[in-house]
């Protein structure tokens, strides 16, 4: 392989900064958002003592789990010695930390008392995972930076591996304790299973690597920089593997759940008489998250056109949306058993009624701090991508394998 030529994002001022424009208009939208829900109270949102956690933690739990599996391709490069995919480590090391950001200062706006997070900080009740998350986010971040340092200090570049190996295992950590955050919900038949785990893992590597790939094809493509057909037939087959995979789990997870009677209602809920929430399942999770994408990945002609690889990664990032709001929101809708044996007439506040499909409709202010979040992190990878100069001159076949030319194009 050729020697790495990093240079400045070339991109036109005028546009960059119109970029910078829109991106921050958007942070300042969700930031009035949580000003708004924070001086009014959660009640303007469609969260309830049932539903307690709505559209802001399916955007949150996704921009987490995507940061986790961004970092994978600078896993592939460094920890698993490809060196055709080390020209995109840098990128993927930033896109992490920034994914991560925009997923916890959702979280952190959307408690209402923001300034009860240094509470979290400082006490801490070991049996929670939610207590082990504050240093796995925490953790992430501070090892991602320590990697991007390696990689571009000459100094630190005989630590890439090992740090980029205890970076690799603690992603594994951190996606592992957000799927557990629900797997370890006894009290919610759609949770309690070990598999949620290893799912939200799987999940990681497919959404993260497409969010990635957008990110990469945007940035290339708005300074003229070449991608070869070979790095992007590895990127789009990492991308079918992931999306197969998720689809796997899905099926494995589902299949465990049927096994047991005791849990026949929640997957018939879930799968056929759920409304809303079964098609997000069938449409948005497996059709547009999976089928269709891995349709476009596998055909013989659309996947050598990159605005089709395009296609099939935004398709995935719906799709993942579609499960996030599945797994989070509907479990929480259907009617939880408080007392087995017994019908529950009401709990909570008054109109919390138990036995019945809880409502949810999220409200304006919650999508819109969402979206706000993923504003901060395509504002923070911009920033980045620019001051840090961290894209490659080029992902030519010749700048990942020299001997390219001697064989068929990919």
């Amino acid at each position: 392989m050729k020697r790495i030529v990093y240079r400045e994002w070339l991109v036109q001022p005028e546009r960059y900064w119109g970029l910078l424009a829109i991106l921050a208009a958007v942070v300042a939208v969700g930031g009035l958002s949580a000003l708004y829900m924070e001086h009014e109270g959660h009640w303007v949102t469609g969260m309830s003592n049932s539903v307690v956690w709505g559209m802001p933690h399916v955007f949150a739990v996704f921009l987490i789990i995507s940061a986790s599996g961004a970092l994978n391709v600078a896993s592939i490069g460094t920890v698993f010695d490809k060196k055709a995919y080390k020209p995109l480590a840098r990128l993927s090391g930033l896109l992490a930390v920034a994914l991560l950001v925009g997923g916890l200062l959702v979280l952190v706006l959307d408690l209402g008392r923001p300034d009860r997070l240094l509470v979290a900080m400082t006490t801490y009740n070991f049996s929670s995972i939610f207590a082990w998350n504050i240093f796995l986010y925490s953790g992430f971040a501070a090892i991602v930076i320590a990697y991007l340092w390696t990689m571009a200090e000459r100094k630190g570049n005989h630590l890439q591996k090992p740090v980029g190996t205890f970076a690799f295992l603690w992603r594994l950590a951190l996606t592992t304790g957000t799927g557990s955050i629900f797997g370890f919900l006894v009290g919610r038949e759609a949770y309690d299973t070990a598999i949620l785990a290893p799912m939200f893992v799987v999940m990681s590597f497919a959404y993260g690597l497409a969010v990635y790939m957008l990110v990469l094809f945007y940035a290339f493509d708005a300074d003229g920089r070449p991608i070869g057909p070979a790095m992007l037939k590895r990127l789009r087959n990492l991308l079918g593997l992931f999306v197969a995979a998720v689809l796997y789990f899905t099926l494995v997870y589902h299949l465990t759940k049927l096994y047991g009677a005791k849990h026949s209602d929640i997957e018939a809920f879930i799968l056929i008489d759920g409304g809303l929430y079964s098609a997000m399942f069938w449409v948005g999770w497996i059709l547009i998250g999976g089928l269709l994408p891995l349709g476009i990945v596998y055909h013989p002609e659309l996947n050598q056109r990159r605005d089709w690889i395009a296609a099939a990664c935004a398709l995935v990032i719906v799709g993942g949306f579609a499960a996030m709001y599945v797994i989070i929101i509907g479990s929480q809708a259907y009617p939880q058993e408080m007392f087995p044996g017994y019908s529950v007439l009401q709990f909570g506040a008054p109109g919390d009624v138990g036995g019945r499909v809880a409502p949810y409709s999220p409200s304006l202010p919650e999508f819109l701090l969402g979206v706000g979040g993923v504003g901060i992190a395509l504002l923070i990878t911009a920033v980045g991508v620019r001051v840090l100069q961290f894209l490659p001159e080029s992902l030519s076949d010749r700048d990942i394998d020299p001997h390219a030319s001697a064989r068929p194009a990919a």
